[in-house]
């Protein structure tokens, strides 16, 4: 049974980070398997992804406001679909407040994604700002919907430590499996090895301590490595990190506007660190095919896309416990690491220390755990089980819990 669905988000560009890229992801896989899919975002100045199917992208004008960016019309557009689920995704935002108008006008039930907005260390973030958008309108949009989206089971723990007493559906995000032809011929058997960073520059990223532990390791631990930041920046934390490098004695370069592909790929002399800028689509897939490894030293995470594209890639993988990814611990694909910078010199001496073979060994694990679990074919037919559970068509799913 094919199900209307309108996914709302609050920024549909490159701004809106790895929500962004997760929305367009489902919303065309669930395309695929033949639902009717339509997404409403707000403008925001960055740059719309590419990739979206035409037609099904409508980005509303809109301006800041105090506390939030509020697009005129936003619960109109939502309604011109007529859709019968509609999907609010991320948290603190007018779509919040859009999408629980239109059920109370049209009776249209919802879901909600809250993306890892309400684990702990998110919470703290703004916290002021976050209770009285809670007491305002943020409660009352959560209480209301039909089910909710916990992208893994510690994220459900937050959901329900909030006080949310709905159902809720645990289903991982996903990925596009990439093609392999030429992964391992494009790894650099000579030469320095690149551990990449690729995502929002944030201080929850936890990327200061990544390069208090490259300083304290030394250049003859480093030697054979460089270390990639490649991302898109947040609140300037791009300059904050370059005068960090600065002063702990790093050697940085930014590679940006270089001769080649935007300067990714050229070896900069003694920097053993290179910040490369945004990356998306044949820029990305180059950075990820010529890296080889990946580390997240994460403060805060729903369930990281970038993680699981670097596994897809065949990448060995540094994160923490905070990534909500225990599968790759278990299944010999990730290293874990500690946010602080003694625990994070630890993880990069024991991924020094591996052969070739090693690093091979480890990528192949987290593309297999990839291939079994997390592609957006199957989020995407999960997700449907649970709209048309929502809407009276179907059992309840396995993947969702209701609190007894």
């Amino acid at each position: 049974m094919s199900v209307r669905v309108c996914h709302v988000t609050v920024s549909s560009s490159s701004l809106g980070g790895g929500i962004s890229i997760a929305v367009q992801a489902l919303a065309g896989a669930q395309a695929q398997a033949g639902l009717g899919v339509r997404v409403v975002g707000l403008s925001d100045g960055g740059t719309v992804l590419a990739g979206w199917p035409e037609g099904m992208l409508r980005e509303v004008a809109s301006k800041k406001v105090p506390g939030m960016r509020w697009g005129a019309g936003l619960g109109d557009v939502i309604e011109e679909g007529k859709p019968e689920v509609v999907h609010s995704h991320g948290l603190w935002s007018q779509p919040s407040i859009a999408v629980r108008r239109q059920r109370t006008r049209r009776g249209t039930p919802y879901v909600v994604s809250p993306h890892g907005m309400l684990d702990g260390w998110a919470l703290a973030h703004s916290r002021w700002k976050k209770l009285l958008a809670g007491v305002a309108f943020e409660r009352r949009h959560l209480r209301e919907a039909a089910c909710l989206h916990a992208l893994c089971r510690p994220e459900a723990v937050s959901i329900r430590d909030y006080g949310a007493r709905n159902p809720i559906a645990v289903i991982p995000n996903g990925v596009d499996l990439p093609s392999e032809e030429g992964v391992e011929i494009e790894r650099r058997e000579g030469g320095r090895k690149t551990l990449l960073f690729l995502g929002r520059l944030h201080p929850k990223k936890g990327l200061a301590g990544v390069l208090e532990a490259w300083a304290a390791l030394g250049s003859r631990a480093v030697e054979g490595w460089r270390l990639e930041i490649a991302g898109w920046d947040q609140g300037g934390h791009e300059a904050e990190l370059k005068r960090l490098a600065s002063d702990l004695g790093v050697g940085w370069a930014d590679v940006r506007g270089r001769e080649g592909e935007d300067g990714r790929g050229s070896d900069d002399g003694a920097a053993s660190v290179v910040f490369s800028g945004p990356a998306f689509g044949g820029v990305k897939d180059g950075l990820l095919r010529r890296a080889d490894a990946f580390i997240l030293p994460s403060f805060s995470e729903g369930l990281p896309m970038s993680v699981l594209e670097a596994w897809a890639y065949r990448l060995p993988v540094l994160m923490t416990d905070y990534c909500n990814l225990p599968e790759g611990f278990a299944a010999g694909a990730a290293r874990r690491i500690g946010t602080d910078a003694e625990s994070i010199g630890a993880g990069l001496r024991a991924l020094f220390a591996e052969t070739g073979d090693g690093l091979r060994e480890m990528g192949g694990k987290g593309r297999a755990l990839v291939e079994s679990r997390f592609t957006w074919r199957q989020v995407a037919e999960q997700m449907g089980e649970v709209y048309r559970w929502v809407l009276g068509n179907g059992l309840r799913p396995s993947c969702v819990e209701v609190q007894e």
